[in-house]
């Protein structure tokens, strides 16, 4: 059950580490005026999706603790 666990933590900080490296990397991108509006729209699509899954998975885990 506690591998469960570390499994569980270890993909939410994965998945919240993709959200904020796509932010990160479109003020760079943008900064740098080098990415067009689409591949920022597509980065930060990328990680909102990532957020998205974090949450799903979070809330997930409140309904089942036992899982």
């Amino acid at each position: 059950m506690e591998n469960k666990t570390k499994v569980d933590e270890v993909v939410t900080l994965v998945f919240k580490a993709v959200a904020l490296a796509m932010a990160v990397a479109v003020i760079v991108l943008g900064a740098l005026g080098t990415a067009t509006v689409a591949t920022q729209v597509t980065l930060l699509g990328i990680g909102l999706f990532g957020l998205a899954i974090n949450s799903l998975s979070q809330g997930e885990r409140d309904e089942h603790p036992s899982h």
